[in-house]
Order: structure tokens, then C-alpha cells, then sequence
């Protein structure tokens, strides 16, 4: 059965590698196993047939025979458990996987991303001073924590998993700024991300519909 997954027809990232379709693409190309991407409009994602997949209207979501699933964390899981590749076979180190994936998403990403959305958004509103210095420091807090457990190793449990995949994915946002900047082992943590064949080939993926958009 073909994998299908959905993604932005003209992604607000212009070809960066964020937008959240590329954990799934990454997560494919570590485990070898072909896709096809259905591109979508922000139109046709408020439309009924896609939110029926996705009850929020948001990509990625992953099609595999009468398979459906929705949210990249989910579906990251769901390609770790299907294939191997992402997850460790040892109970334990793939229990301790899954938390560093949970931990990328619901610890480490919400002030990333709200900071990210917050430079857009309320740039021009009285309180931008002040929530952009509580986001920051709540970055820099998360941070120094991941960090500190990290140390001296390549990744944050043994061999890669998919915790470092979305952890990985979670950082790139802060790619080049001061806060990472902080930390010499994240940014190498992250380079190495970035470094691995299955990576340069999702982000290649990716931006090849950017490109095609733009030139379109």
C-alpha cells in the first residue's frame, strides 16, 4: 500500500525544512520507505475532505490503506513502530525514545514556536517587549537543561531514534540564533541532524516544492 502525506502547496517556511510535513518526510527517508505527497492550498485545507483527516486543518497528515492518522509526533511514532530504523528494539532505551519524543514536542517546541509566531504576529503590539523576553528566557531555560543531558554525546540516548529526529526538528527553528549559539553541543547536536543522508533528502524533497511554487 502506497503512503500518501499532505503538505503545503506553497509553504510559509520558503523552503527552510520547518514546516511540520518534513519530521514525516525524515522519518520515511530514515526507514527507506516510499511516499507521495498531496499538495494543498490553505483554501483546500479548511475544506471538508481534508478535514476529515485532519479535524484542525493543518498538515501533515499520513494515508496508508484505510490508515489515516493526523499530528507529525503521532505519525513519527506510528513509522518507528511500523518500520525499523527509530526506534530501539530493547524495551527500556525504546520506552526512553518515545519520552525524548514526547519531550521535543510538548516541552522543548511550545516556546519556540510561540516566539517564532509571536516575531510575526504581535511585533507592533504594546506588550511585544515583554512577552518576547519571557518566551526567550523560557527557550534559554529548555535549553540549558537539554544541554547539560546531552553532554558529550552524539544523541540523546544511545543510537539515533526518532526522539532525536523531532528534537532535531524541534531546534532547527533556533538555527543560527544566540540561543542555540549558547550551547556549542546543540548546535553540533543539530548539524549532525541535518547531516544524515535521509535528512538532505526530505529537506531536498521539500524544497523542490517550494521551488517549483515560486517558479510556477
Amino acid at each position: 500500500m502506497t503512503i500518501t502525506i499532505t503538505a503545503f502547496e506553497r509553504s510559509p517556511d520558503r523552503g527552510k525544512g520547518l514546516a511540520r510535513d518534513m519530521r514525516v518526510r525524515w522519518a520515511l527517508e530514515e526507514v527507506g520507505q516510499p511516499y507521495e505527497v498531496r499538495l494543498l492550498s490553505f483554501k483546500a485545507m479548511k475544506e471538508a475532505a481534508h478535514l476529515a483527516l485532519q479535524p484542525f486543518g493543518q498538515i501533515p497528515t499520513y494515508e496508508e490503506g484505510d490508515l489515516a492518522l493526523f499530528e507529525s509526533g503521532a505519525i513519527v511514532l506510528h513509522i518507528g513502530e511500523r518500520h525499523g530504523g527509530l526506534l530501539p528494539d530493547d524495551a527500556n532505551a525504546r520506552a526512553r525514545a518515545i519520552t525524548w519524543m514526547f519531550a521535543a514536542l510538548n516541552t522543548v517546541e511550545p516556546p519556540i514556536f510561540d516566539r517564532a509566531l509571536a516575531t510575526i504576529l504581535e511585533r507592533d503590539e504594546p506588550w511585544y517587549d515583554q512577552r518576547l523576553r519571557f518566551l526567550e528566557d523560557s527557550i534559554r531555560k529548555r535549553l540549558a537543561h537539554l544541554s547539560r543531558r546531552l553532554g558529550d554525546a552524539d544523541w540523546l540516548d544511545g543510537a539515533f531514534s526518532a526522539g532525536d529526529l523531532l528534537m532535531v526538528s524541534v531546534l532547527l527553528r533556533l538555527k543560527g540564533s544566540d540561543m542555540l549559539d549558547e550551547h556549542p553541543n546543540l548546535s553540533a547536536y543539530v548539524a549532525r541532524g541535518e547531516a544524515r543522508p535521509a535528512y538532505k533528502r526530505a529537506f531536498d524533497a521539500q524544497l523542490a516544492v517550494f521551488t517549483a511554487a515560486s517558479t510556477g
